[in-house]
């Protein structure tokens, strides 16, 4: 009896070896997760665009010349008001010249209009540098709950699976739904964890860029309020 069963068990072990299902590839299990993988990968699509563009955008805004405000500044005591601009001109691939360009176009007005003037530009320079970013924060947040989506949805659809079998429930019947579950939130976690990580180190470079237009603002107001030689 004994010898029975371990062989037996021996023959279903070497079955259960032999059946074993080949590994599944990426692309695979992306395709089980349903139609809400396509919306997923097109999120992260868009998401690696907007993190790849601004990242190149700030990158460049944030680079300048480290004699640029002194060469302003030699200009403006030598009363060389339009070679200042020219200078500007010359770079205005940067926001932090948009600053020292609009206050240099505001020159003999009332300080206060030029700091405002300057202020105002700063504003837009920052906006400017942040263009894209709330869609990025919105994929963060959207994505895992697309992902969340689909787990009630294949949840769902097990379940349904398991009510039509009625008595004759097979685990096959199961794997759809199942598949739809776990795929999609692991997919839309991907995604979302990409995408946050990617908003705060541009959130953070943003930071640091206006950072710079505040510390350059304050030297050229300063400039102008210094004597002339």
């Amino acid at each position: 009896m004994l010898l029975s069963f371990l062989q037996i068990a021996a023959t279903e072990g070497i079955l259960t070896q032999t059946q074993e299902a080949p590994p599944i590839s990426l692309f695979d299990m992306a395709v089980k997760g349903g139609p809400l993988m396509l919306v997923l990968f097109l999120l992260s699509i868009v998401a690696v665009y907007i993190f790849a563009e601004r990242w190149w955008a700030i990158r460049k805004a944030s680079k300048i010349d480290v004699n640029f405000m002194n060469t302003i500044k030699d200009f403006i005591h030598d009363g060389k008001i339009k070679s200042a601009i020219s200078l500007c001109e010359r770079n205005n691939d940067k926001p932090i010249v948009h600053l020292i360009e609009k206050g240099l176009s505001r020159l003999g007005r009332p300080l206060s209009d030029i700091r405002e003037a300057v202020e105002n530009t700063g504003n837009a320079e920052v906006a400017r540098l942040e263009r894209g970013l709330p869609i990025l924060a919105s994929i963060a947040g959207g994505a895992p709950m697309i992902g969340f989506l689909g787990t009630v949805i294949g949840m769902i659809q097990a379940f349904y699976n398991m009510a039509s079998a009625g008595n004759n429930i097979d685990i096959t019947m199961l794997s759809s739904g199942l598949y739809v579950a776990m795929v999609t939130t692991v997919g839309g976690l991907i995604v979302g964890i990409m995408a946050y990580f990617g908003y705060n180190y541009l959130t953070a470079r943003v930071g640091q860029v206006v950072y710079k237009m505040d510390t350059y603002a304050i030297e050229f107001m300063d400039i102008l309020n210094e004597p002339s030689e």
